[in-house]
């Protein structure tokens, strides 16, 4: 039993020996790697689709080989050299993992690979509205959906939602695929009366990062025009006049569909669809205007006075500034005399008496 345990502990030694040793060789390996005396002259290259590329690689060590391993483009090892290129007249692969090697020391390679990201700005950017067509209708939800057809990468992407000059809303994307696709992406809007005639348009912009074109690459879709439906709303429901030799009663209000004008009152004895009435005939009195579309209706009431109804109000304005003027007035002069007194004599003979006197002592 003792034996046996002996043994089988020694080998459990034995085995952790050989992990350890094993650990130390690639922690040796990765150390060299990291180590290797290589430079590139760019970190990171970003390539259009179909464009040329090139990126020295240099040493300045004494080597046994140095060269390029690439699918396209490649360089073989060579010995005379301290600096050679990779070199692509027209880079047609979307995936590509260059690296420049080099054999130093007794023979020992390493290498460091070069990050290349191929990308393509889209074909075609479009905007439209899901299911409708037409006028939108005030207070409504409706989809606007934007598409973005044929671009790569798509986690460099954003696509951005603008009304006018404004940014409403924008969207990145978590999809690693390196190859061209389509992405489409939806926006909800709720339009208001203010929105009638607003263009609404989407944006794709590629941000490749600090080794990336600058300023970033950007398709626009055409304008999305919107047309809203809004019933009449006047900004006052009443509104009063006073009688003169014309009146003028405007009821014209902004509204989509454009509205039909009806009025009501005692004093019109024919029907009127104007939105304006002007008359030197109208009597005082109350006139109701109604403007209708598709969307519902406002009204608004006119109240004609006539000079002599306005004297009582002119009255009413009048009197309770006069009465509260009176009353401060008096307020004032009381207390002004009551600080200005024994500031001078009442008694104090005045210079003409003081002449006299002096005249009869004389």
């Amino acid at each position: 039993m003792q034996k046996g345990s002996f043994s089988l502990t020694t080998s459990f030694q034995v085995f952790y020996m050989l992990l350890t040793l094993l650990g130390l060789y690639f922690s040796l390996i990765a150390g060299t790697q990291a180590e290797c005396p290589v430079q590139l002259n760019r970190r990171r290259v970003v390539v259009r689709y179909g464009d040329s590329v090139a990126v020295n690689c240099n040493t300045s060590v004494q080597h046994q080989g140095i060269g390029w391993e690439a699918s396209e483009g490649a360089v073989g090892m060579t010995k005379d050299k301290n600096l050679i290129t990779w070199r692509v007249s027209e880079l047609k692969e979307w995936v590509i993992k260059p690296y420049c090697f080099i054999n130093y020391k007794t023979g020992e390679p390493c290498e460091v690979q070069l990050p290349v990201t191929v990308y393509k700005t889209p074909d075609n950017v479009s905007i439209s509205t899901v299911d409708h067509s037409g006028p939108m209708m005030e207070g409504k939800q409706y989809k606007l959906q934007c598409d973005v057809h044929n671009v790569a990468p798509v986690q460099y992407l954003t696509v951005k939602w603008y009304k006018g000059e404004t940014l409403l809303n924008q969207t990145i994307f978590t999809n690693t695929s390196e190859t061209p696709v389509n992405e489409t992406v939806t926006l909800q809007i709720r339009p208001d009366r203010d929105d009638d005639g607003a263009q609404y348009r989407c944006e794709a912009e590629l941000d490749l990062g600090a080794e990336g074109p600058q300023p970033h690459p950007k398709n626009s879709s055409n304008p999305l025009n919107v047309e809203v439906y809004y019933k009449p709303r006047h900004s006052n429901s009443t509104e009063t006049i006073i009688k003169k030799d014309e009146v003028i009663l405007d009821c014209t209000v902004k509204a989509n569909p454009a509205p039909r004008y009806t009025w009501r009152s005692d004093h019109l004895e024919e029907e009127i669809s104007s939105s304006v009435l002007k008359s030197s005939t109208l009597s005082p009195g109350n006139y109701t205007c109604i403007a209708t579309n598709a969307r519902g209706n406002d009204s608004k009431v006119f109240i004609i006075k006539s000079t002599d109804n306005c004297i009582p109000i002119i009255l009413g304005i009048i009197v309770p500034v006069v009465v509260i003027s009176v009353i401060l007035i008096y307020i004032y002069l009381t207390y002004y005399k009551k600080t200005r007194m024994g500031h001078y004599d009442v008694k104090k003979p005045k210079a003409h008496e003081l002449l006299a006197q002096t005249e009869q002592s004389l």
